[in-house]
């Protein structure tokens, strides 16, 4: 995905100003800005689902608004921070909604479809939920559930808004351990929100800052991610440092 001079705004405020950003195959972007900077709206922007300001952005070398949406859908997915569940659809018919750009003219889903559906369901440890009712679930098991649901959307980006929103630590981790699986092995690439340094470090091959005022910094995470950089950008002062190997972030008091 390229990206040349993107404006975004809310009302009259510019949230980002001229971004020029490159996102390869392989990598993991972490987006990372207080809130209300502009990054679920960059994201939705970037997902195709709002028009920017100005600017323009290249998917595949084609731009974003002249891709049909079912081959679209066939490479970028979308998983966005918030989600309401008006019908009583079970937990396997939600994931194999995501298997629709891949169907073609058949009107039900085939075996291959169901396989993919509950492997995925098995990756997120919520396969014995296939039958439940996804309003009945719990915050957690339905965020799994919908991640479930874009992996077996099978698309080669992956647009992700705070993903391990709800889940309990150990599933935290099991999450953000997959999608680094993924871009390493299977060469997906990965955009995330995330308010939570400590995880996206642990899986970001490069971040991307917005400072809130229009600015931004991008770059390899090892680089874009010190103290300095991140207490501007977030607006109190950030540690860093290095705990039995592993590297860290906690908020100076």
């Amino acid at each position: 995905m390229d990206i040349r001079d993107l404006s975004l705004k809310a009302g009259n405020r510019q949230l980002i100003q001229h971004l020029n950003w490159t996102i390869n195959a392989g990598e993991c972007w972490c987006i990372i800005g207080r809130n209300g900077a502009g990054k679920s709206t960059l994201l939705r922007t970037l997902a195709g689902l709002r028009d920017a300001e100005s600017g323009q952005i290249f998917l595949h070398d084609k731009s974003l608004r002249d891709w049909p949406l079912l081959a679209l859908a066939r490479e970028r997915a979308f998983l966005p921070q918030n989600r309401t569940d008006a019908f009583a659809y079970r937990a396997i018919d939600t994931v194999l909604s995501a298997r629709h750009p891949y169907q073609g003219t058949q009107y039900w889903e085939s075996d291959s479809d169901l396989h993919i559906a509950m492997q995925a369901l098995r990756e997120l440890d919520v396969d014995d939920l296939a039958q439940r009712d996804v309003r009945s679930l719990s915050g957690g098991e339905r965020q799994r559930v919908a991640i479930a649901a874009l992996l077996a959307q099978d698309a080669q980006c992956m647009l992700l808004d705070e993903p391990a929103n709800a889940l309990d630590l150990a599933h935290q981790v099991r999450v953000m351990q997959l999608f680094s699986t993924l871009c390493r092995e299977q060469n997906k690439t990965v955009v995330m929100v995330s308010h939570d340094l400590n995880l996206a470090y642990r899986i970001a091959t490069h971040a991307l800052l917005l400072m809130g005022d229009g600015s931004w910094m991008a770059g390899p995470a090892e680089q874009i991610l010190d103290a300095e950089q991140l207490s501007h950008c977030l607006g109190h002062p950030i540690e860093r440092f290095t705990h039995h190997g592993q590297t860290l972030f906690l908020p100076r008091d």
